[in-house]
């Protein structure tokens, strides 16, 4: 199973992009290089900076990707792996591309404004400031969960933290080689691989063990800084790098997936409402949105492609790669990691129960209760379960001749890295959104403005609230709450890209977007309503503070979601005019 799965889902996405993806880019957008981007126009020196493709995929799919389409097929392996496949799968082809790939393109075509900024646009201003909102709440929510994922990880796996930080050196210099010294751009890429092999190895030898609590505090002076200095400096080096890492793990896990020839120890179905979400029954429908986010589709996505890689894109043709290439590539991605826990987790659970004297056995007709259950008393994350899948994985093929320890190393420093790019990426979209929205007081109070436009007080506030809700260490509830929000501005970015493919492209292909728009805004709007009723209030038992927090956020979104769907409708945005 694990060969057939993995080249299935190889030439599915192959076929699709040189397929629908290139009929969208020709016939649909019509990119074109005759009229220059916003990064060559409205250079700034700090956020508008041309990129080159390869490095800007870097950045890009770092920034999208996150630990998202590892930890949510992880947790969606509870439904049994054929649910998480197929959401995988169906939401990448149906809506994640297509809602990347527009939201990248209308923003380039919009000076690289946001998807907020168009929406205001196109729809209305009174949508357009619910937007703002709703987008600035879920902000914070990726903060708060990336932030609790990454800080678990590092205090379990020390070797993966040391390695990030080797990482980040290794970067800066590469900076300085590409920028500043205008070295061979190809002789600095060996030079960046050859730092980014040394980081892992030195991680291996030199862990940097830390309380939760300091990392939590580390973060957040570190996205503030990453946030608000110039995108060449730390951001495209790094996620340069990063682009290598995940070329490293993705054929690494190919080929390891294709020749393990292993049968499948997770049950296909195991249950339609398998015990997950804050410890409550979690039906599969509404809740698998929530669960796998970036990994099938994510509104996050339209929030980077429109707010930092549209102002670093250097000519139109490269947005295929950028925004419909890189969500393929998070689906690919996601594939490995059901195929790897659906072939390995099993063992990856016992091995991990034996070590401490607690004996697991597989129970297929309860496997939902059974997963959650044993990870839970054994303290394995879910980021850990993959690692430890992974590894296993490549143990079981002719790769076995890599230690598994550097293997481990690799695979957790794909999701650690992911994961802080999309930290300091969603503070530097936080600023530029406080920034947006506070645009209204220039005429009646400038200095007021200045204030919250301000690089590093934009910053500190994202990431302060952000952090202290991290803090709470209530990681499964602040993931269900931000693929709430999260999936709930896929659906209303998806409209947004309708309405720009209507009223400004004039095609009829914005009901191919319309569609899955309004599907996925029920499926979503039912699962919101779920959450809030079922099991925020569990969270708000167990810690008042941090549980008011984020309910309150997610009332005032889940009003704010009506009020654009009824300005959607009333405008009639998605009819060619």
């Amino acid at each position: 199973m694990t060969t057939l799965i993995i080249i299935v889902g190889f030439f599915i996405y192959l076929i699709l992009y040189l397929t629908y993806g290139k009929k969208l880019e020709r016939d649909v957008v019509k990119a074109s290089n005759d009229q220059a981007t916003p990064s060559h126009r409205l250079y700034d020196g700090v956020d508008y900076i041309p990129a080159r493709k390869e490095v800007l995929l870097g950045h890009h799919f770092a920034s999208i990707a996150g630990a998202a389409p590892i930890i949510g097929p992880a947790l969606a392996i509870c439904w049994g792996w054929a649910p998480a496949l197929l959401w995988v799968w169906l939401g990448n082809i149906f809506i994640g591309a297509v809602h990347d790939y527009l939201s990248l393109m209308a923003s380039v075509r919009y000076d690289g404004k946001s998807v907020q900024f168009v929406a205001t646009d196109l729809i209305g201003k009174r949508t357009g400031y619910a937007f703002y909102w709703i987008v600035f709440f879920l902000l914070i929510l990726v903060v708060a969960a990336f932030a609790a994922i990454i800080g678990g990880m590092f205090v379990k796996t020390p070797a993966i933290a040391s390695a990030y930080v080797y990482k980040i050196i290794a970067a800066l210099i590469l900076g300085v080689l590409i920028y500043r010294v205008k070295m061979n751009f190809s002789l600095a890429t060996i030079i960046g691989i050859a730092m980014l092999a040394g980081a892992i190895w030195l991680g291996t030898v030199t862990p940097i063990p830390a309380t939760y609590v300091t990392w939590m505090w580390v973060f957040f002076f570190y996205i503030i800084v990453a946030s608000s200095i110039p995108v060449n400096i730390l951001l495209q080096p790094r996620d340069y790098l990063n682009s290598w890492l995940l070329y490293a793990g993705l054929v690494l896990g190919f080929l390891a997936a294709i020749f393990a020839f292993r049968g499948f120890e997770v049950p296909a179905f195991a249950g339609f409402s398998p015990v997950l979400l804050g410890g409550k029954p979690t039906p599969f429908w509404p809740a698998i949105p929530l669960v796998i986010a970036c990994g099938s589709l994510s509104g996050f996505h339209s929030l980077v492609a429109s707010g930092t890689s549209s102002k670093q894109i250097d000519k139109e043709t490269d947005g295929l790669l950028i925004g419909y290439g890189a969500m393929f590539l998070e689906g690919f991605l996601s594939t490995i990691v059901i195929v790897a826990i659906a072939g390995f987790g099993y063992t990856a659970l016992q091995t991990a129960a034996g070590a401490k004297g607690i004996e697991f056995t597989l129970n297929a007709s309860n496997w939902g209760a059974s997963f959650t259950g044993i990870s839970g008393k054994l303290g394995l994350s879910k980021a850990n379960l993959f690692v430890q899948s992974y590894a296993d994985m490549t143990a079981a093929t002719w790769l076995s001749f890599i230690p598994g320890k550097y293997v481990k190393v690799l695979a957790g420093m794909w999701v650690a890295s992911f994961a802080m790019t999309t930290l300091d990426t969603t503070n530097r979209l936080a600023r530029y959104c406080l920034a947006e929205m506070a645009a209204p007081l220039k005429e009646t109070s400038e200095g007021l403005y200045n204030f919250l436009a301000n690089r590093w007080v934009a910053s500190v506030i994202p990431a302060a609230i952000g952090i202290y809700l991290a803090a709470s260490g209530n990681w499964l509830v602040i993931w269900g709450s931000f693929g709430a929000s999260n999936q709930l501005i896929a659906s209303i970015a998806l409209m947004t890209g309708a309405a720009y493919v209507a009223k400004k492209l004039k095609s009829g292909f914005a009901n191919a977007a319309v569609i899955p728009a309004v599907l996925l805004w029920i499926t979503v709007t039912a699962g919101l309503l779920w959450f809030i009723l079922l099991v925020q209030p569990g969270a708000i038992a167990a810690k008042p503070v941090p549980g008011w927090t984020v309910m309150v956020i997610l009332i005032v979104m889940f009003i704010l979601n009506f009020l654009f769907i009824f300005d959607f409708v009333k405008s009639k945005s998605y009819k060619v005019e």
